[in-house]
């Protein structure tokens, strides 16, 4: 600000005057004209024009970065979009669960083994098939997904609460508790007779073995607790966000 004030008083010295015109006072008094003294301009500087135009500038250059700064917070301050935790579709479409079908009984259908549904959920908001020709293990493999469940909370990244994933096999306890991991603690456990293990923790993979002897690994979809339990042939896995009560609960009320 010193700057442009220095700059403007130079502006100010710079600026030729006009010159003072003669002043005869006339009426009915009868005074002689007398004549006025002429003022000389000051010095007239060379480059008073670019000082002029240099101070115009500064004014403009601040007025402009005024109105900019007011223009980029007023522009660059929107309501920022909302991201999405999960990929737009039907509920569980992005767990490569197979291919949807709309009911369990459409499931049945194209099984040779019956599913077995936990009746304390009631029916799936979403059915989900894999054959062996699709990827999936022999004989092939059916998921029940559960957008809600008494207790459970949704995974915010799938929005789903509750899988539960069957097919026909047994557990190999051996290759099991290899793949599970550091990061997750194994108990065993028994419902109705039938036994099984709790998985605690963050399990990622799973393996059993089909009716044909092949070991099948999979993936665990929501990489969190999971029941693990054979029923009458049947590997069945239950996931969520649950206790081990829950998860118990739930496997009593298969049928």
């Amino acid at each position: 600000m010193l700057e442009l004030e220095d700059q403007l008083t130079d502006l100010g010295e710079s600026i030729a005057w006009p010159p003072t015109p003669a002043i005869r006072i006339s009426g009915g008094i009868g005074f002689a004209p007398l004549p006025l003294r002429r003022f000389a301009a000051p010095p007239r500087k060379r480059g008073g024009w670019a000082l002029a135009a240099a101070a115009v500038l500064v004014i403009v250059a601040a007025l402009a970065f005024t109105w900019l700064g007011l223009h980029t917070t007023i522009y660059r301050v929107p309501n920022p979009p909302t991201p999405t935790t999960h990929s737009p579709g039907a509920l569980g479409a992005d767990l490569n669960l197979g291919t949807r079908v709309a009911t369990v009984t459409d499931a049945q259908r194209q099984l040779s083994w019956k599913i077995t549904v936990p009746s304390s959920l009631g029916r799936p908001d979403a059915v989900y098939v894999k054959l062996e020709k699709d990827g999936g293990p022999t004989q092939g493999e059916v998921t029940l997904v559960y957008a809600s469940a008494p207790g459970v909370s949704a995974s915010a990244l799938t929005e789903v609460a509750v899988l539960v994933t069957e097919a026909r096999g047994r557990v190999d306890e051996i290759f099991f508790q290899k793949m599970l991991g550091p990061e997750a603690t194994v108990e065993p456990v028994s419902v109705r007779g039938h036994a099984g293990y709790w998985v605690s923790g963050h399990p990622h993979d799973f393996v059993f073995v089909g009716p044909d002897g092949r070991t099948e690994q999979e993936t665990l979809r929501l990489a969190t607790n999971t029941l693990i339990l054979d029923v009458d042939g049947t590997v069945v896995r239950i996931e969520g966000d649950m206790s081990k009560d829950q998860a118990l609960a739930v496997a009593g009320a298969l049928g």
